[in-house]
């Protein structure tokens, strides 16, 4: 008998303290001015939610999102970068956007910047609309950056 294996399905899963040194990993690689360790401890730490996307044991991308005053904050979405135009970021998205469903939120909101097209046609795809601009927002290499705000309200 000869076994047939499939390829792995990414499954979602609350991130804890012992995944920080591949979402380290992930975001040094994704990012020109990744966030810090530290930022995803206190993250953790205050209870924000926090959940990476795995496959064949890897972690493969994650999310950050905090809640508030009816309101959620995706405060972070990666992907790494070999994994990127496969889905993961629209599976990460629609699971903050359920998770903040589910804890009463009214609308959820977001910054991204000016330059990142991908995350910008993700987002207006998914039903986001641009409210701001929060101007010289994130670091560049030449000064800093604008970000778009977008927002979502929730059933």
């Amino acid at each position: 008998m000869v076994a047939i294996l499939r390829p792995a399905t990414p499954r979602l899963r609350p991130m804890n303290e012992s995944d920080l040194d591949e979402i380290m990993d992930i975001e040094r690689r994704a990012y020109e001015y990744p966030w810090t360790e530290g930022i995803f401890r206190d993250c953790l730490r205050v209870g924000c939610c926090c959940w990476v996307c795995v496959e064949h044991g890897a972690i493969i991308g994650y999310a950050v999102m905090s809640m508030g005053a009816g309101e959620a904050h995706i405060l972070n979405i990666c992907v790494q970068p070999e994994s990127r135009r496969r889905g993961i970021g629209r599976n990460l998205l629609t699971h903050m956007l359920e998770l903040a469903h589910e804890r009463n939120a009214d609308v959820t909101v977001l910054e991204v910047r000016v330059s990142n097209a991908a995350a910008i046609n993700l987002y207006r795809g998914m039903g986001f609309n641009e409210i701001g601009m929060r101007k010289a927002y994130y670091p560049a290499a030449y000064g800093q950056e604008d970000a778009i705000v977008l927002a979502r309200n929730l059933p």
